[in-house]
């Protein structure tokens, strides 16, 4: 019997979290919720979560200081489910790193239809999901959150993992200072802040670091990355 997947909702509503539930368990998920932030961090470390339906608005910290902690550790398909349909809010939720923001006047349908695009667009299938990113003599192995280079090992700061970890899921993405400061320091920092932290990551991946191959500047913007997954 294949397993199925684990859509997370957390949302203080539970009304939305209910007809979710109806939705996804009618379309052959498995539906765990959480109506706080809090919750929601216990449920995820208790057990393995392929989705998430996030709200923003929630008692104590909201949706967005969650998404924030939850990619400090794992980069698992987040879609915002709020009723704010503002752009402020939705670059900002696509900026913390979410997968696809839907505004609450959608139908649950179109939500569940959602789910399963994005899920395809990470590479989740029915009961299994990505275990390794593979660049040639580059690899990040995302289950035990390691980084190898030509087949060695090479230690790794969290943060330095977590900046490495989002150029190689998204080659070709150019990432802004003011985007990378954002999510990985809440703002604090100007951009000398990023560029000591990629010239160190270029220290243990580039084979050159003076000439990087594969997290090359944009100009003025920032970087993106560069490699042919193998």
């Amino acid at each position: 019997m294949k397993q199925l997947q684990t859509v997370l909702v957390v949302d203080d509503d539970k009304s939305i979290v209910d007809l979710m539930r109806d939705f996804l368990e009618n379309d052959g998920f498995h539906v765990e919720s959480a109506h706080d932030t809090s919750q929601a961090l216990t449920l995820m470390q208790q057990i393995l979560v392929d989705c998430i339906i996030l709200d923003i608005m929630m008692p104590g910290q909201t949706g967005f200081d969650l998404c924030r902690q939850i990619r400090t550790t794992s980069d698992v398909p987040i879609l915002f489910l709020s009723a704010r349909d503002d752009d402020v809010n939705k670059i900002r939720g696509l900026g913390l790193g979410a997968d696809d923001y839907i505004v609450k006047t959608a139908s649950p349908a179109e939500v569940v239809a959602r789910v399963r695009a994005v899920l395809r667009r990470f590479g989740v299938q029915q009961g299994s999901r990505v275990m390794s990113l593979n660049y040639g003599r580059l690899v990040l192995d995302l289950t035990a959150r390691e980084v190898r280079v030509n087949g060695q090992e090479i230690s790794f700061t969290p943060r330095e993992y977590e900046l490495l970890h989002l150029f190689a899921e998204h080659p070709r993405q150019v990432f802004t200072y003011e985007h990378l400061l954002e999510t990985f320091w809440s703002g604090v920092g100007d951009k000398h802040t990023v560029r000591v932290h990629i010239s160190r990551i270029r220290e243990k991946i580039e084979g050159d670091p003076n000439n990087p191959q594969y997290i090359v500047n944009v100009w003025g913007i920032g970087y993106r990355f560069e490699g042919i997954p193998t």
